[in-house]
């Protein structure tokens, strides 16, 4: 068995980070079969997070951002054409142009794309912009280069706020408008949302939270400004809408998977479930458009954008692939990722927006260079760094083992801080998508099963 799982057809649909990598991984593990790797874009695989820093900035060109290959694919590639559905009977995958793809094991690797701004007349308005390929980010980065009078960023998650950030050290006026009642809020809680929140004010932006922008308003087809739900109007040469974003799994509605609006179910080895919850064991699935349970954060689904997670499943699904079940492994990784804005570095292991307390670990608010450690129910479920990454190893391992939260002091520093609510947000009253979805029941709830005698 194991030497037919090394040959034989496989098809990656997503060519992206996830998509390049584990095609990577496949030809690290042996796999010597047919591989093609579908994308929808016309690009080879390139890096995302550079495009709402570095390209932004002027100090790097969007079509530079191309990924490093580790090494030669060997496979075909069809790029800038869309799958339009997967046949799972017959095990095809079939294309927007009438081709049909067939396989013998398919990754699902497709990732997310932008939320769009919801009225398509005002979206179509020339200066509207959202950020997620490099065609948005050198579109967008050469309307900043021509000095517009203000900048609107619609939304105040990561992406808002990096977008926010890099208009600012270009010296351009911004106007950020955030539903909920802070900055980053949904991705670390309302208590770090307050430092974000001053940190923005702090260096110049115009910080609007608790609104929404109820319009977009046109001159002559060109963007003028916005009116936002407590009355006020801005004016704005740009809009950038950054409201979170849409897993790429429309095209699969006919398939029979477990794919929906917050992406394709899978187990921690990335086998995708069909709708009935049944494990496939041809169809897997890697990125940001999976949703698989994790261990230490009690089963809960979760859906990542982040990078690492990108990276990490991908080889994960890939050594799956083509190895039989007892060599098989998990995808158990501890979430992580980063950010740079405003000057300062911030990075997140464990998920903490699965947490009810927040104390600070080490360091302090006032210098803008602590840890912050997240827990739920008595036990560290994450940990956030700004301007202090070198301690987060060590919290990994706390989450990784359970520990007790609060935790003990790590270093002999002598603030001991209580721990205070984490006053994580519901998503709803966010303009901006989470980085982290926590999709399964609630922590706090348990479904109960009778087991009835007979």
């Amino acid at each position: 068995m194991a030497g037919d799982l090394k040959s034989g057809r496989i098809v990656i649909v997503g060519a992206s980070l996830a998509g390049l990598r584990a095609a990577e991984a496949l030809r690290e593990e042996g796999f010597a079969g047919e591989l093609t790797l579908v994308g929808d874009e016309r690009h080879l695989p390139y890096d995302r997070p550079p495009l709402s820093k570095q390209v932004l900035l002027g100090q790097v060109h969007a079509e530079d951002t191309a990924l490093p290959r580790r090494r030669e694919v060997h496979a075909k590639w069809k790029l800038g054409v869309r799958a339009r559905g997967v046949d799972p009977i017959g095990k095809r995958v079939l294309l927007a142009g009438g081709e049909e793809l067939p396989f013998d094991r398919l990754l699902i690797a497709t990732g997310t794309r932008a939320r769009p701004w919801p009225n398509a007349e005002e979206d179509a308005l020339d200066g509207v912009f959202t950020l997620r390929t490099c065609e948005d980010a050198a579109a967008l980065a050469a309307h900043l280069s021509a000095g517009p009078r203000r900048v609107l960023v619609i939304g105040a998650g990561f992406t808002g706020s990096e977008i926010a950030s890099a208009c600012r050290e270009r010296g351009l006026e911004v106007t950020v408008a955030e539903r909920g009642p802070a900055p980053l809020v949904g991705a670390l809680g309302g208590a770090f949302g307050v430092l974000a929140a001053k940190l923005q004010i702090a260096h110049g932006v115009d910080l609007r939270c608790g609104v929404t922008v109820t319009a977009l308003t046109g001159r002559d087809g060109r963007l003028a400004g916005a009116e936002l739900s407590d009355g006020t109007r801005i004016e704005a040469d740009i809009a950038v809408v950054a409201s979170g974003a849409i897993r790429n799994t429309e095209w699969l509605a006919q398939s029979g998977l477990a794919a929906g609006p917050r992406g394709i179910a899978c187990d921690a080895g990335c086998r995708a479930f069909n709708m009935y919850g049944i494990v496939t064991d041809d169809v897997f699935v890697a990125g940001d458009v999976a949703r698989f349970p994790h261990p230490l954060f009690e089963y809960q689904m979760l859906s990542l954008e982040h990078w690492g997670n990108a990276l990490a499943q991908a080889e994960v699904a890939a050594h799956n692939m083509v190895n039989p079940g007892p060599l098989r492994r998990p995808h158990l990784a501890v979430p992580a990722f980063w950010s740079s804005q405003f000057g300062i570095n911030i990075k997140s292991v464990g998920v903490p927006t699965f947490s009810d307390q927040v104390v600070i670990a080490q360091g302090s608010l006032e210098n803008r260079r602590f840890v912050a450690v997240y827990g739920y129910r008595g036990r560290v479920t994450a940990a956030v760094s700004l301007n202090r990454a070198k301690w987060l190893e060590h919290y990994e391992r706390m989450i990784e083992t359970a520990a007790p939260f609060p935790p003990e002091p790590a270093t002999v520093e002598p603030a001991a801080r209580a721990p205070v609510p984490s006053n994580v947000p519901d998503p709803k009253v966010l303009s901006h998508g989470p980085t982290v979805s926590l999709t399964g029941y609630l922590p706090d709830r348990r479904l109960t099963l009778r087991h009835w005698g007979g």
